[in-house]
């Protein structure tokens, strides 16, 4: 190499390196102060595309887990409410047992009036934790936790959707539940005796029920009259009214669920409502009423002329045959008086029926009637099995209070099942965060190693990178000393 002073070569590449040492001590510093090996594009392109995606990974998953534990919050109050609505319907079963049993003798009404109050709160506690038909929670609960190849992996489902899966009364079946006596109401009676609003038969109006009796005693008539005195009467009063004077033949009154008038027991009756004098009336009007509580069966009776009518009359006790014939059936009254002097003992009871003509059998057990012999008049006009009406079970003081306790087991049950469903999603949304925590923690491990400044290594460069730059400053100085020496060449 030729000897120059327009060019000092070492100089330059003095002053190159100086350059490289110098960014390559920025670089190290750069990575030492921010703790990253990828400060930017630059530093690795490709590794920092992957970084990112395992970063994006993260923030999904970190979110995620915030959501799957909200999910886990929300589910455990729903879990606590159905708890409470487990203890509610244990308190309906026991007032549904008290009153189920025949030998109760408190006021079934009042049983009710708390029953009625605890499934309002069913709806309420219902509507509270959003599981009321068609709430909030009443639906496929998806939660989105993140970390999944596909949108369908990511989410986890907790489907608490349909009716099956609500909590409120309507849902669980019990919404129309009672256990409040039965009885018969009158016909086409729509009056509510529970209207707090109406005062009946004010201004001193009365209002009469009649009704045909047996109670092993042959048919007897009795006449219930209310009179509402001058200022009225209150629902509550007339059932007491009315009970003061049917009491003694085993008969009671009370308010039906439709807030009606009803009349029960097992004693064999039939009655005829006559139409209030004035005021507000009990009733819609004259109506009637079979105890409908009995099986019973209601014949047109005409009076026997000639002949002999037949029929037998079974139940499980077996079968007694009844004559009809002129000298001992002449009229209703008579009829009654031979068919129940027939069927003492068995059981099964006639009395007159409402319309004050014919003639209603009446028992609390099945039986069965079939007329084997026609004469000119009598109780039936064909041959042969008679319809029988089986007994109605919501019109028997106990009836509504089992049928209730039937609806109140299925309901029990389906609760049973969706606690479970609700459990479930729990640990379901509680496995999604483990999962998810278990991810994070990879994806950081990932990014770290792609993106993290290796600080050991790093700390060794800043060294070497100190001393290059010290030592090309160094070499600087004598590059740009050298031409210096031409000098020497030009002396004389």
């Amino acid at each position: 190499m030729s000897f120059s002073i327009q060019t000092n070569v070492a100089s330059l590449i003095a002053q190159n390196n100086i350059r490289i040492n110098n960014s390559f001590q920025s670089n190290t510093i750069e990575q030492l102060s921010s703790g990253y090996r990828i400060n930017s594009s630059a530093d690795d392109a490709a590794g920092l595309a992957v970084a990112n995606k395992y970063r994006g990974n993260n923030a999904e998953l970190t979110q995620g887990v915030i959501n799957a534990n909200n999910g886990v919050s929300a589910l455990q109050i729903v879990d606590g409410g159905l708890n409470n609505i487990s203890t509610i319907l244990d308190r309906l079963r026991t007032l549904a047992t008290e009153s189920a049993s025949a030998t109760f003798t408190g006021d079934r009404g009042t049983l009710n009036t708390e029953y009625q109050g605890l499934l309002s709160e069913v709806n309420r506690q219902a509507a509270n934790v959003n599981l009321n038909t068609g709430g909030l929670y009443n639906t496929n609960l998806v939660t989105y936790v993140g970390g999944g190849s596909t949108q369908a992996n990511a989410q986890v489902s907790v489907d608490l959707s349909g009716s099956n899966n609500a909590v409120d009364s309507t849902a669980l079946g019990i919404q129309t539940t009672s256990v409040a006596g039965g009885g018969t109401g009158i016909s086409s009676n729509a009056v509510r005796l529970d209207n707090a609003a109406t005062s009946f038969l004010a201004g001193s109006n009365t209002q009469a029920f009649t009704f045909h009796v047996n109670t092993g005693t042959g048919d007897q008539s009795v006449t219930a009259t209310v009179s509402g005195g001058a200022g009225g009467l209150t629902g509550t009063q007339v059932i007491a009214s009315l009970n003061q004077s049917l009491s003694a033949y085993g008969i009671s009154a009370s308010i039906s669920s439709g807030g009606t008038l009803q009349f029960g027991g097992a004693t064999a009756f039939s009655v005829s409502a006559a139409a209030a004098s004035g005021g507000n009336g009990i009733t819609t009007g004259a109506g009637t009423a079979v105890n409908s509580s009995n099986y019973n069966i209601d014949s047109v009776f005409t009076a026997v002329t000639a002949g002999t009518e037949t029929f037998s009359v079974s139940n499980g006790s077996g079968s007694t045959t009844v004559n009809l014939t002129s000298a001992n059936a002449a009229t209703t009254a008579a009829a009654l008086t031979q068919i129940n002097t027939s069927l003492a003992g068995t059981g099964i009871y006639a009395v007159t029926a409402a319309n004050n003509t014919d003639i209603s059998l009446q028992s609390t057990n099945a039986f069965s009637v079939d007329e084997t012999a026609l004469g000119t008049g009598g109780a039936f006009t064909v041959l042969g099995a008679q319809a029988v009406t089986a007994a109605s079970t919501s019109a028997s003081s106990t009836g509504s209070a089992l049928a209730a306790l039937s609806s109140l087991q299925t309901a029990v049950s389906n609760l049973g099942l969706l606690q479970g469903k609700v459990g479930a999603g729990v640990n379901k949304l509680n496995y999604a965060v483990n999962l998810a925590q278990s991810q994070i923690t990879n994806y950081s491990a990932a990014e770290s190693g792609i993106r993290d400044a290796d600080v050991a290594a790093e700390a060794a460069n800043l060294t070497k990178a100190q001393v290059l730059q010290q030592a090309s400053l160094a070499a600087l100085a004598q590059a740009n000393s050298a031409p210096q020496a031409v000098l020497s060449l030009l002396k004389g």
